[in-house]
């Protein structure tokens, strides 16, 4: 079972990097008066946690909220 997970974690870390690889390109983000670049990899791995973080919060309390 070691080996499993060995081996899916090493799959994993692959295609997280083939995904970084490929998604280098800076892309040119405009909100209100900000303005800036970054990777859009990093810009999809940003996404994805605060949409996670919101998922827990909006969880968190709707659970207290029933209680």
């Amino acid at each position: 079972m070691k080996k499993f997970k060995t081996v899916v974690t090493l799959v994993i870390i692959g295609l997280v990097a083939l995904f970084a690889v490929q998604n280098a390109a800076a892309v040119e983000l405009q909100f209100i008066v900000w303005h800036f670049s970054m990777p859009r990899a990093l810009l999809v791995l940003v996404l994805l946690a605060v949409g996670f973080l919101l998922g827990i919060i909006v969880s968190s309390l709707s659970s207290l909220k029933s209680k």
